[in-house]
């Protein structure tokens, strides 16, 4: 039998942004941790734009999903780092694209920096995908 990751809310979260109080994850499940991923190409290139470095960094999560064998459904806690605050309004868009409906736990940090002085944003996740 296979059990869905369950959300909790109790209220907070809808009125900041599209993400979960809580998730509750499916157990026993397999179990993927996305290392801080930027919006840097597998070829190592590095878009100019924070948007075209967010679509990016988006495109390397599911695409790390997809070797897994798992989807945005399967996403059970995110976070996400940006370096420059006047980017935050930019970004809302861009994650909704990605996620559409599926709401994982999140949390959003500015920072005053990253690895590289050029990376503007990168997102940690994890995942939880039942056994069947």
């Amino acid at each position: 039998m296979t059990r869905k990751n369950t959300i909790h809310d109790i209220g907070v979260a809808k009125h900041i942004g599209n993400y979960s109080d809580a998730v509750e994850s499916a157990s026993p499940g397999r179990m993927l941790f996305l290392s801080g991923t930027p919006g840097l190409a597998p070829d190592g290139k590095l878009p100019k734009t924070f948007e075209e470095q967010a679509e990016q960094a988006w495109k390397n999560v599911f695409a790390l999903l997809d070797l897994a064998v798992m989807g945005p459904e399967h996403l059970v806690k995110i976070s996400q780092y940006l370096v420059r605050s006047e980017d935050l309004p930019l970004y809302p868009p861009i994650r909704n694209k990605w996620l559409k409906d599926h709401r994982p736990a999140s949390m959003l940090v500015i920072v005053p920096a990253l690895v590289r002085p050029d990376i503007l944003i990168e997102i940690e996740a994890y995942a939880v995908a039942p056994t069947d």
